[in-house]
């Protein structure tokens, strides 16, 4: 028996690692998923906005501090404004480690957000909302949603990269596992097919939570 096969049966080669970590992320995705895929559309909206406060509450502290210190900078002589800044810099850093925790904490219930969204409208060639501020400065831009007295009408359907796309695509358990792998910060190394640009809604949309932005990069304007 080689040194590298030994080693593997001893501690596990490095997927099956990695295969064992993940597994339990895309189960419970898998068990919370039916109370999210029971609610209506305006409800699960609700469940985004309620995330959301969730993330904004266990900052709300340091956030606090943040906006004092800065209101303090003017009325601070010039060589005590760099401790003023080191602070707020120690505070920020602290503000991006309670978010790593609280979107651990919910990655189950946003996936499983995404995951429904994208069973709403592979289902249905129109998903309507109550319409909101955003709904309706949306409609003036982009031609997939329409307002309809005070409801927001989202169409399956728009044009991408000058092609007419249609959206018909759910994530299976694959799509789940890899996007637990992108928000771990890893690479997943996926297949043709497997669903690389449907992966990549789970951790956009969780990260994106935070209210910090999230940079999206590809190759084409269609899978832009």
């Amino acid at each position: 028996m080689g040194f590298i096969e030994f080693i593997s049966k001893m501690f596990g080669n490095k997927a099956s690692r990695d295969m064992r970590e993940i597994q339990p992320w895309v189960q419970k995705i898998k068990e919370v998923y039916p109370s999210i895929s029971s609610l209506s559309n305006d409800e699960l909206r609700a469940r985004t906005v309620a995330l959301k406060e969730r993330i904004k509450e266990a900052t709300a502290e340091e956030r606090k501090k943040i906006e004092e210190l800065k209101a303090s900078v003017e009325q601070t002589e010039l060589e005590k404004r760099e401790e003023i800044f080191n602070r707020i810099d120690k505070l920020e850093k602290e503000i991006l480690d309670k978010n790593e925790v609280v979107l651990d904490e919910i990655l189950p219930e946003a996936f499983a957000i995404v995951k429904d969204t994208a069973r709403r409208f592979t289902e249905n060639e129109t998903v309507e909302v109550t319409a909101t501020d955003f709904d309706r400065k949306l409609a003036t831009m982009k031609d997939f949603v329409s307002i309809e007295g005070d409801k927001a009408i989202y169409r399956n359907h728009w044009s991408a990269g000058g092609n007419e796309t249609i959206w018909n695509m759910i994530h299976y358990d694959v799509q789940l596992f890899g996007g637990v792998v992108l928000h771990k910060g890893k690479i997943a190394e996926m297949a043709t097919g497997e669903g690389k640009t449907l992966v990549a809604t789970l951790p956009v949309f969780l990260n994106a939570l935070t209210g910090n932005g999230v940079h999206v990069v590809t190759v084409n304007d269609y899978l832009a």
